[in-house]
């Protein structure tokens, strides 16, 4: 089959526009890839500032003056100027108030009257039982007639023997102090013990008044 001029003129107008295609496209490519470098150079180029540097000024130190350090003390000279006084000499002087004071006496003897607390390894006991004392006691007529009823806690001193040396009340009891002592005082008591000896001691002791 042969050409016709319209083939012909057809083939060779589809050549040319192939070419310029390409060539556009290589000009576009290139342009391209400059305009890419341009842009990368300048993304990459920063500004670097720099901030100003401020100066302050340090305030000198004062250093304080020390003190002068004391002189020598100056030595006596022998001078053969007779219109110069003589030296006087000092006699020997005893003072009174540095003498030792005399020792304090010794404290007094302890005859029961005074509160004093000794240890022990077993209390003392009255014999019976506290319920002894609570059977010996005698409640008063005129505290009975007014219905007084509470406890007087008395303090008692028993010594080495178990007998009642000493009384003390550390809680009141209006009509009925008296009796509760004399219901401790009417028992005999087993002496405190300590290191298998028997000592004397305080100890505290309940009297219960009840109404029956």
């Amino acid at each position: 089959m042969r050409d016709t001029p319209t083939t012909k003129s057809l083939k060779l107008q589809y050549k040319r526009i192939l070419e310029f295609g390409l060539i556009v496209s290589l000009l576009l490519h290139i342009f391209l890839m400059q305009g890419y470098k341009k842009a990368k150079v300048r993304t990459a180029q920063r500004s670097v500032t720099l901030d100003a540097l401020k100066v302050e000024e340090i305030p000198q130190t004062l250093q304080e003056k020390q003190a002068p350090a004391p002189g020598r003390p100056s030595v006596p000279i022998a001078s053969e100027d007779e219109t110069l006084p003589e030296d006087e000499t000092i006699e020997d002087t005893f003072l009174d108030q540095f003498r030792e004071e005399a020792p304090p006496p010794p404290p007094p003897e302890d005859d029961g009257s005074q509160l004093m607390f000794y240890a022990w390894d077993e209390p003392p006991m009255p014999i019976g039982g506290f319920e002894a004392i609570q059977k010996r006691l005698v409640y008063p007529d005129i505290a009975l007639k007014a219905g007084v009823e509470g406890r007087v806690l008395v303090y008692a001193h028993i010594d080495e023997k178990g007998n009642v040396i000493g009384t003390r009340i550390l809680q009141s009891l209006e009509l009925c102090n008296e009796a509760a002592v004399e219901a401790i005082r009417s028992v005999k008591w087993k002496p405190a013990m300590q290191r298998d000896k028997p000592v004397k001691v305080w100890v505290s002791v309940p009297v219960d008044f009840v109404l029956k």
